[in-house]
């Protein structure tokens, strides 16, 4: 019998790009795939996989296009097929980041890439390796079945010779990507949090072309076999922000913002007002509500703390009843101090008692969900400071495991967490915070 077709599918070119360990250049090569088909007059569509807010920044610069992050646990498969049918019935490709190896964590990378069909191409770092390469791609495309491996690029590759070695050791039949030479001056900038953010690249487009250039020379403008996307029902979103406006901080000290979750607000029927408190900016005028995102405040608390009408405006609007959520950047921001990491206490906001103080080493990471009173949300942690306040949590996060998880605090108006909620989870219960429903 002929095979049936979904007539609502969204068919397109695309590719799950993977590794067999973080740090071997996923997003450097995704973002190089990315500028160079973008160069040639594709219109591309990237997507993260996990809770990350750094690659999808450098991912939207190279393809020119918003990033969505990915994720079974945080986003949920319905999401996930609802965007990626979306940008196939735009795209010319489709690209998606994995996150850590291909196979870590649960669910992984090879998940998404097995349930959606996408065919993986893997990343291997070469640099301390020859003949190795080839058992390292056999046991990536064999360790779990039915995954749609399609082959494997070289990065780092030291020469022509290196890199025939490395080709020559693959198992027969699987498909070499090329190699693409070591270049340190094209190489993503970093910092502790992972790579620095897109607006903090001065010559981000430059070394996106030079990236690009290398992978030209291996042959990647050809375009990867296409996928059917099938469609997925939409759940329709009610308008209970209908007629707020709300204030959102978006700079280097808060840039930790989901697309999806801006999105999620303008469906609720919100007004989104943007600012900068790093450059010295204050609340937008007649704001109903105040986001204030996860990013880099410790990094900026001279600035941050020298802009006084900022904190007498919040101070205000917190007195007049008006809603606040800050998440993880923003929680911090809201205490009385902030101690950076080389010891040094900037004042902020006071409007919740104590401060937080950054650590040398990772305080917590994992996904969250919060039992709010609107419905469970979703969203994940990722911090390197601790917080030290008298404040007792008014609900507690708990992890996908059960075990204990983020402190949410309530003070008046103010909801506060390390936990970066994902809008999309639960619209309702996101409407709720900002003084909706």
């Amino acid at each position: 019998m002929p095979e049936t077709v979904d007539p609502g599918a969204a068919s397109c070119p695309a590719l799950f790009v993977a590794a067999p360990a973080s740090g071997q250049g996923k997003t450097t090569v995704t973002a190089a795939l990315a500028r160079l088909h973008t160069r040639l007059g594709r219109r591309v569509r990237v997507f993260k996989c996990g809770p990350d807010f750094l690659d999808p920044q450098i991912h939207a610069v190279a393809s020119g296009a918003p990033v969505h992050n990915v994720d079974l646990g945080m986003c949920g498969e319905a999401d996930i097929a609802r965007r990626l049918h979306a940008a196939a019935r735009e795209a010319d490709l489709i690209l998606v980041e994995g996150v850590m190896g291909l196979y870590d964590g649960a669910p992984s990378g090879a998940d998404i890439a097995r349930r959606f069909g996408i065919p993986v191409m893997a990343v291997i770092d070469a640099r301390a390796m020859a003949q190795t390469f080839g058992a390292v791609a056999y046991g990536l495309a064999h360790y779990q079945p039915g995954l749609p491996f399609a082959g494997v690029l070289a990065n780092h590759v030291g020469s022509a010779r290196h890199a025939d070695m490395l080709r020559e050791s693959l198992p027969a039949g699987m498909r070499w990507f090329g190699a693409v030479m070591r270049d340190v001056d094209a190489a993503l900038p970093e910092r502790h949090l992972g790579l620095l953010q897109a607006a903090e690249i001065d010559d981000l487009g430059a070394r996106l072309d030079r990236l690009a250039d290398h992978l030209e020379r291996t042959g990647a403008a050809e375009l990867p076999p296409t996928v059917a996307f099938p469609v997925v029902a939409v759940a329709e979103i009610p308008p209970l922000l209908a007629g707020k406006r709300i204030a959102i901080a978006h700079d280097a000290a808060y840039g930790f913002l989901y697309p999806a979750n801006v999105d999620t607000l303008r469906a609720l029927g919100a007004e989104l007002a943007f600012f900068s408190p790093l450059a010295g900016e204050g609340l937008p005028a007649q704001c109903d509500a105040v986001w204030l995102p996860g990013g880099y405040p410790e990094l900026h608390g001279a600035a941050l703390a020298a802009n006084a009408g900022l904190w007498v405006g919040l101070r205000a609007h917190v007195a007049a009843g008006k809603p606040v959520l800050a998440e993880c950047g923003g929680l911090m921001s809201l205490l009385d101090a902030i101690v950076d990491k080389v010891g040094v206490e900037h004042g902020f906001a006071g409007l919740l008692p104590g401060r937080a103080v950054m650590q040398k080493r990772l305080a917590a990471l994992g996904m969250q969900e919060v039992d709010l009173p609107g419905g469970r949300l979703t969203g994940h942690t990722f911090h390197y400071s601790r917080t030290e306040t008298p404040l007792e949590p008014w609900l507690r996060a708990c992890r996908p495991d059960g075990g204990e998880g983020e402190a949410i605090y309530r003070r008046g108006p103010i909801t506060a967490s390390y936990v970066h909620f994902w809008f999309p989870s639960n619209p309702v219960a996101v409407a709720g915070l900002f003084g909706g429903g």
